[in-house]
């Protein structure tokens, strides 16, 4: 029933308007360290619906054509932050078999076995012994016994205490943190230079998300200014290709990124620029703060149905999710 009527219903509001996915990452398998990443079959169902019933648009394209009006019915894009190795690894393979387009945001100072200082914390409680474990005035306590859901939720309340800290000061703390035990993390979670090399001869964009994932808000604005233009030189020197996109790390407007920001994106020659504010877009929309908007549902007609409603948002900065 949903599928038959939902082209016609999406039609209602569904023209010029333009949905923006985000995800991060898209594990080969479920982790229980991070139940919200969907894994390979997840994230499959999820692209054929939108290969079905919706028009998949590369975001430079759709941006172009918002502005002209002439983007399809149903349009949607679907982007990825950080620059996860799985991206080239898992999603891209099912994008490349579904016919459809994405862009990659790629936090540039950490290719090549880099590690991001929030997994970096995620993966040192994935592992690390019971005990109490400093970072300045800020600790990780892993009880006796814990299981995976708790080591996760002492990681991620740990992450949110220190998220908006300065970068020095941030991985000052996360090397506190790590320093007694020199654990075993990982070094391959993020792209190498060669995946995104190859990412860029397919149908498969990248665009920069700053070099080492900073609150811009907490910057000076030199600082700032650099680590926007540094990044798209990085991918342009990797990929000979211009670097055209920008999402703002952690994309809440005036949280934090700022007005300055989306200035600075722009002078750096940018095309558009895309934030996690929740909504659609639209010919109206500031083309340097887009919104984005990724049902967060576990069954296909309820995804189908949020990402449907999602097209009668009244504003793009709504930040009201849809009771189903």
């Amino acid at each position: 029933m949903l599928a038959a009527t939902l082209p016609a219903f999406l039609a209602l509001r569904g023209r010029q308007s333009l949905s923006i996915l985000n995800y991060h990452r898209v594990l080969a398998e479920p982790d229980p360290m991070r139940p919200d990443e969907p894994d390979s079959a997840t994230f499959r169902w999820q692209m054929k619906l939108l290969a079905d019933y919706f028009h998949p648009v590369g975001l430079e394209e759709a941006v172009i054509r918002l502005s002209q009006g002439s983007l399809p019915e149903r349009a949607v894009c679907v982007t990825f932050d950080d620059g996860y190795a799985d991206n080239a690894e898992v999603a891209a393979p099912i994008l490349e078999a579904l016919n459809i387009p994405a862009t990659i945001f790629v936090a540039t100072g950490f290719i090549n076995g880099g590690l991001m200082w929030n997994d970096t914390i995620m993966e040192f409680a994935r592992i690390a012994a019971a005990g109490t474990y400093h970072a300045g005035k800020f600790e990780l306590s892993i009880p006796e016994a814990a299981g995976y859901d708790i080591r996760r939720l002492k990681a991620g309340a740990l992450i949110r205490e220190i998220k908006h800290l300065p970068v020095a000061e941030r991985q000052s703390l996360v090397d506190q943190l790590i320093a007694c035990t020199q654990p075993l993390l990982p070094h391959d979670l993020m792209m190498n230079e060669a995946q995104l090399k190859e990412l860029s001869t397919r149908d498969i964009q990248l665009g920069a998300h700053t070099v080492s994932h900073p609150i811009l808000a907490s910057l000076d604005d030199n600082l700032a200014l650099k680590e926007i233009t540094r990044s798209k030189s990085d991918l342009e020197a990797i990929t000979g290709l211009p670097t055209r996109l920008f999402a703002y790390p952690n994309g809440k407007a005036n949280i934090d990124y700022l007005q300055q920001h989306c200035k600075m994106v722009a002078k750096a020659g940018f095309l558009a620029a895309v934030s996690t504010q929740w909504g659609v877009a639209r010919a109206d929309s500031d083309p340097y703060q887009l919104p984005r908007f990724t049902p967060w549902d576990k069954t296909p007609s309820r995804f189908l149905l949020r990402l449907m409603l999602n097209y009668h948002r009244k504003s793009d900065t709504d930040s009201k999710g849809f009771s189903l």
